[in-house]
């Protein structure tokens, strides 16, 4: 089976608005190249709203505060580009909730590729990376997430979720140094 390496929300809005989300990068632009060679087909999941609100789910406060955040988390604007390298190879997925795959087509990407193994990066680890590992799960594919790939704004719940809450569900938890 194949290999996926699914990052997510490495955008610049939230690059350059979250000043915790950066501790990400060094690892994950050091794993990329890595991954590449390897045959390891490259998925990047951004998160987008659209400008006039119409894919706002009624009473959700968390999505309703994005949405108001204007550009950051608008669809088509500077704070929704990739702030990684991305490759010509490489998969780019717009999403609109937590999961990369809710609404998305990333499932048929990737039963399009053979995939049967996804390595799950990005941001927030309680938020995008728990949900979207939940959502791969469920779907029949072996769950890895990678430790120093993932950050959250609050240090004690990612390190509850890495230490207890992935493994708990039998997903792999490794660094990006150590996946293979």
């Amino acid at each position: 089976m194949t290999t996926a390496l699914i990052i997510g929300d490495l955008q610049r809005g939230i690059t350059g608005g979250y000043p915790f989300v950066r501790q990400v990068l060094p690892p994950l632009t050091t794993l990329l190249p890595r991954a590449r060679a390897a045959g390891v087909l490259v998925v990047f999941v951004h998160f987008a709203l659209r400008g006039n609100g119409s894919d706002l789910p009624p009473g959700n406060a968390l999505v309703k505060t994005f949405h108001e955040s204007g550009d950051t988390f608008h669809e088509g604007s500077a704070g929704t580009e990739i702030d990684l390298p991305v490759a010509d190879e490489d998969v780019v997925v717009l999403k609109r909730r937590a999961s990369a795959f809710a609404g998305t087509d990333l499932d048929l990407v990737l039963r399009a590729r053979g995939v049967g193994t996804v390595a799950i990066a990005g941001v927030a680890t309680s938020a995008m990376v728990a949900a979207t590992s939940y959502d791969a799960a469920d779907r029949g594919y072996h769950v890895t997430v990678l430790r120093d790939g993932c950050a959250d704004g609050d240090q004690a719940m990612h390190d509850f979720f890495v230490d207890k809450v992935f493994p708990s569900r039998g997903f792999e938890v490794v660094s990006c140094a150590d996946w293979s």
